[in-house]
């Protein structure tokens, strides 16, 4: 495995944590400080993920890696469908506090909490443990390129850029969605909930 594979690999790695982020855009909107906390915690999270599966490989092999991944897919759609389910459940709570007072609550009041945050790292990276495991084989059949503390790093470099970006894209497609912003996100969350439970 290459510097280039590696890099196709934290592209792909990095597309929930991209999801979540711009649905955090679209429908948090998010300041300056917690998009740079919440994009720093993506891309640690990528980071430490592989890490841990690269070093625990021997642990996890046979019939107890399978398990394993079964476990932690389910733990990743079960955090992103409550995540999602919370930010559906509170649009349509909101609606119909706004239709009883003819007034709703500010798109731009709403906050993310440093726990949210953990929460979402956490969960968008829950596969990467598995892709470290995947790096671990690749070291030790036919060498891996470069080394693994380059290779987390530049995973989890890409996930930070990545998140930032798509935090910003995210509040252009808010503004243009509205009201409808926080429905769309929660649906997304749950979609790759599915993805990663499915797939």
């Amino acid at each position: 495995m290459n510097f280039f594979d590696v890099l196709l690999l934290a592209v792909a790695l990095s597309m929930d944590a991209a999801a979540v982020s711009m649905t955090n855009g679209m429908t948090v909107k998010p300041g300056a400080k917690t998009t740079l906390l919440t994009a720093f915690l993506f891309g640690l999270f990528q980071a430490v993920m592989p890490l841990i599966g690269y070093y625990v490989t021997e642990a996890v092999s046979g019939a107890f890696r399978e398990a394993f991944e079964k476990i932690s897919a389910w733990a990743a759609f079960l955090l992103l469908a409550f995540i999602g389910g919370k930010m559906i459940a509170d649009s349509i709570k909101e609606k119909k506090e706004a239709k009883n007072e003819q007034e709703g609550v500010p798109r731009g009041e709403k906050t993310l909490s440093f726990g949210e945050m953990l929460a979402q790292a956490f969960a968008t990276s829950i596969d990467a443990l598995a892709v470290g495991i995947s790096l671990k084989m690749a070291a030790m059949s036919e060498g891996l390129f470069p080394a693994i503390g380059w290779s987390v790093t530049v995973i989890g470099f890409v996930t930070f850029l990545l998140s930032l970006l798509s935090v910003r894209l995210g509040k252009l497609i808010g503004n243009k969605l509205a009201d409808k912003a926080e429905i769309l996100g929660g649906a997304v969350l749950l979609l790759i909930g599915l993805k990663i439970l499915l797939f």
